[in-house]
């Protein structure tokens, strides 16, 4: 069972981090500001959610395993946030917003 336990956790760990991997490299690949907080929400909500599973799998479901959901949601509830206020930011303050993206007429990107 112990295996088990360790392959689980591991492929787990090891998914997160590749995940991480993806996005590092779209963040440093992309040239536009929303392209790369696209990228980097990838690492917020799938790279932290299978890295951090993987821990719990691995350090057993006990009262240290609720720390670690509780950074999850954390990260959940504070990502979205924070990305939508700045990307906001980034279509408000952006001159030449139509030569990156495509607008509509209304403004919204």
């Amino acid at each position: 069972m112990a295996w088990v336990q360790l392959a689980a956790g591991g492929f787990f760990i090891v998914t997160g981090l590749l995940i991480m991997c993806a996005g590092v490299i779209g963040v440093y690949r992309f040239h536009y500001v929303l392209n790369r907080m696209h990228a980097s929400a990838m690492v917020d909500s799938m790279g932290i959610l299978f890295a951090i599973l993987g821990l719990m799998i691995l350090s057993g479901f006990q009262f240290g395993s609720l720390k670690l959901v509780l950074i999850v949601v954390f990260f959940w509830l504070a990502g979205p946030v924070s990305s939508h206020m700045i990307s906001k930011l980034e279509v408000l303050i952006n001159e030449n917003l139509k030569k990156e993206c495509e607008v509509t007429e209304d403004g919204s990107v």
